[in-house]
């Protein structure tokens, strides 16, 4: 039985313009601690939560 050789090089695969991928990933995580921050902010300059100013609470 012969062996197999391994391929000298990988393949250069496109990164997925859609789903789950590391740019999309990257930003939906800033943009939530964006709002995170916002969201204190607007409680501590306020005086009230963000619930009881939309009337929910």
């Amino acid at each position: 039985m012969a062996s197999q050789t391994q391929p000298s090089r990988s393949p250069k695969l496109e990164t997925p313009k859609y789903g789950f991928n590391t740019f999309a990933e990257r930003m939906n995580g800033r943009a939530a601690m964006i709002g995170l921050v916002a969201l204190l902010a607007w409680e501590y300059w306020t005086g009230e939560g963000f619930l009881h100013w939309l009337g929910w609470l």
